[in-house]
């Protein structure tokens, strides 16, 4: 960031102070008496859903039905998730384009249903799946329920939203998930957004129960390479009641071997307040337990300003 982005990110977030080099963000204050563990369990805004601080992606690199885990192999894929769950994760982010409802399937299968939270997405745009059709909302969760054998499924999404007027234009698609939801196949529907304009129009629609946002302190995966700009849209998100899940907090894995950056993203986004949980895309289970002791570390430093 330039010095003009960082003195707005500065007011947009609030009080307190981490140290990135020569420069500095800032962090809200947080409740003290917020829980340390990084499992504790938190309620998606309004939507009705509640599942743990942090969640896992299935999904890092995901394109066409597969994604790092899937090319790792079952095996790995599987132990992932099964890990996951084990250490204490209960949310397990899936979408259509990354392929991983089966493993999803397999590494839980022996798990009571109602003990942890899938939430998936239909794929709307070209690309993105090998298939050229785009079958209705109800055909394709249909789909789903099978592949995760499932009798019904926690949240559904659309995907990578990138439009002003998406709203409109994938009305047909939000209705179907809305009879879904009353027909109790669904619990909870919304939105992922990849644009800052696609996010303004979620914040406007009473139909998004839960959006995905990306968020981190450097700009990078982001709507806008300056997050004082994204904050506020987060903030109408979060007052609106809609349940907030943060992604790309690792800038899409670009700081993944950078210790420093990572500390400070789980820092700047758990300070905000207006963020319920966050994802990351696991590929090792020993990046899950490492990102466990991160998390709780960030807390307690944040519960003691």
């Amino acid at each position: 960031m330039n010095r003009r982005q960082f003195m707005t990110t500065l007011a947009a977030a609030g009080a307190g102070t981490l140290l990135l080099g020569k420069s500095s963000l800032t962090f809200p204050s947080v409740n003290p008496d917020v829980s340390a563990d990084p499992f504790r369990i938190i309620s998606l805004g309004k939507s009705g859903l509640k599942t743990t601080l942090i969640g896992m992606g299935t999904g890092f690199n995901g394109y066409n039905r597969s994604s790092a885990i899937t090319r790792a192999g079952k095996g790995v894929a599987e132990a992932v998730i099964r890990h996951a769950y084990e250490k204490g994760i209960r949310y397990f982010d899936c979408a259509d384009t990354y392929g991983t409802h089966p493993y999803t399937k397999e590494a839980l299968k022996s798990i009571p249903r109602d003990s942890y939270t899938i939430g998936t997405k239909i794929w709307v745009g070209q690309g993105g799946i090998p298939e050229a059709e785009r079958p209705d909302a109800n055909v394709v969760v249909e789909r789903f329920r099978k592949e995760l054998n499932t009798d019904y499924l926690d949240l559904v999404q659309i995907h990578c939203m990138t439009s002003a007027d998406w709203t409109t234009q994938y009305k047909r698609q939000m209705d179907l998930l809305e009879d879904l939801k009353a027909k109790k196949i669904i619990r909870a529907h919304g939105v992922s957004v990849h644009s800052l304009e696609a996010m303004e129009a979620a914040a406007g629609s009473p139909w998004v129960d839960v959006v995905h946002v990306r968020i981190n302190p450097y700009g990078e995966a982001m709507d806008r390479k300056d997050p004082a700009l994204i904050i506020p849209v987060i903030e109408k998100l979060h007052k609106s009641g809609k349940g907030i899940i943060g992604m790309k907090l690792i800038g899409n894995g670009k700081f993944r071997n950078d210790s420093e950056k990572i500390d400070a993203s789980l820092k700047y986004v758990l300070a905000l307040g207006t963020v319920d949980m966050i994802i990351i895309g696991f590929e090792l289970p020993e990046q899950i337990d490492n990102y466990a002791e991160r998390v709780s570390r960030t807390l307690k430093t944040l519960n003691r300003k």
